[in-house]
């Protein structure tokens, strides 16, 4: 038995198999001998196969949601996944049977498609920001052009009163043109 710690969880991996009826089968010396026996290992694996999936998957304390029945015996292991009313229940259980040869394919298929899952996660976290950001530039664009409005509104104020004052100036210097032709110029003493 082990338990494999992973950022999504414990992977539970129980080590079973049902070797007395399983070497039934072969010693058998008569077909229903043979039957009966085969009936008793499908039944084995049955149990251990709800067992496992009643001990060990159990997210609400932190595993993940299936669990792997390692099998140290590559026939026992074939005679398994090669029975498909074993294979079904095994499916629904959500309790995997691995062998020496295929657990490490197993391990390394669960271990991406967790990483997958993280950088999916991830990348959900990077489109929720960029469209923050996006939001952001727009608010920014908004003010920056209404900023712009202002400036050229302020400019043209600017230039319009510059140009009432210069007329302004223009009407005082006649003002005084005219006042210095009518008027006599005043002698100092």
């Amino acid at each position: 038995d082990a338990a494999i710690k992973t950022q999504a969880g414990i992977l539970p991996i129980d080590s079973k198999f049902p070797m007395e009826n399983f070497q039934k089968i072969y010693q058998a010396s008569s077909a229903t001998d043979k039957a009966l026996a085969r009936t008793a290992f499908i039944r084995d694996v049955k149990k251990h196969i709800k067992d496992i999936s009643g001990k060990y998957i159990l997210p609400e304390e932190g595993t993940l949601d299936f669990a792997l029945m390692y099998i140290p015996s590559e026939t026992i292991f074939y005679e398994i996944v090669n029975e498909q009313e074993l294979m079904d229940l095994a499916r629904e259980s959500r309790v995997y049977p691995v062998s020496p040869t295929t657990l490490y394919a197993h391990l390394q298929t669960i271990l991406l498609s967790l990483e997958g899952q993280k950088i999916a996660g991830k990348t959900s976290e990077v489109f929720t920001l960029l469209r923050a950001v996006q939001k952001d530039y727009e608010k920014l664009n908004e003010n920056f052009t209404l900023l712009g409005k202002h400036l050229t509104n302020a400019y043209n104020s600017m230039n319009s009163t510059s140009q009432s004052m210069n007329q302004i100036g223009n009407k005082l210097d006649s003002a005084h043109q005219l006042k210095s032709n009518l008027l006599p110029e005043e002698k100092e003493e």
